[in-house]
């Protein structure tokens, strides 16, 4: 199944929601086969989990999340050097892909969870409001960077699959949000930003910054 492009956290769904559309395609009730055919089209899509790779240069920070910049602004977090530094916000809506890709080859710091709402994600306060997971990742050059997982007012269910000590590949996967929400990275403050605001991204290819 991990050849397939569909993530494997989707397939409970996708083969729950096509067993339900079977039957009732099999029971002839059309007003309820319709609607869950639909269904599973739609989870089908939103788990789907295509190969990505990229020929970025070693001081390229990639993508971690397929959707649109809306946040381009200098921040501060208290896990990095010196506390300052430059978040760039990349949201993602219900029909994107929602596998989540580590920006930078290293080796993770630490993944911590922090409880808080959930207001809409595209809302400047829902960065440090909402619900949220951070991943600090230290890469072998020396960058440090800060990649958090935020819930919105549907997506309430954040993965994150790696923890303290693990070391990632940049570009492999390690999580996903249910149902569309937002990514916020948080660069050292030398980083040079290479996208803009309104700008679509593609996890694991597009480049987002250098450090």
């Amino acid at each position: 199944m991990d050849k397939l492009p569909l993530a494997r956290a989707g397939w409970p769904y996708v083969l729950g929601s096509l067993f339900l559309a079977l039957v009732a395609s099999a029971l002839q009730v059309w007003w309820l086969a319709v609607p869950l055919w639909i269904v599973f089209l739609l989870i089908t899509n939103f788990f789907r989990d295509p190969p990505r790779a990229s020929n970025a240069g070693p001081a390229a920070v990639l993508s971690p999340a397929d959707g649109k910049v809306v946040v381009i602004q200098p921040a501060s977090h208290p896990d990095l050097p010196g506390g300052d530094c430059l978040m760039v916000s990349i949201f993602m809506n219900i029909f994107d892909v929602h596998v989540n890709r580590a920006p930078l080859a290293g080796r993770v710091m630490r993944v911590t969870h922090h409880p808080g709402g959930f207001l809409p994600a595209d809302r400047p306060q829902a960065a440090i409001s909402n619900e949220r997971s951070e991943m600090i990742l230290a890469s072998p050059e020396g960058p440090v960077i800060v990649v958090a997982q935020v819930a919105g007012l549907v997506a309430r269910r954040i993965d994150c699959w790696v923890a303290g000590g693990v070391a990632l590949a940049r570009g492999q996967r390690y999580g996903m949000i249910r149902f569309g929400s937002r990514l916020d990275i948080y660069l050292p403050p030398e980083a040079r930003v290479k996208v803009a605001a309104g700008q679509r991204t593609r996890a694991g290819q597009t480049v987002i910054a250098e450090v």
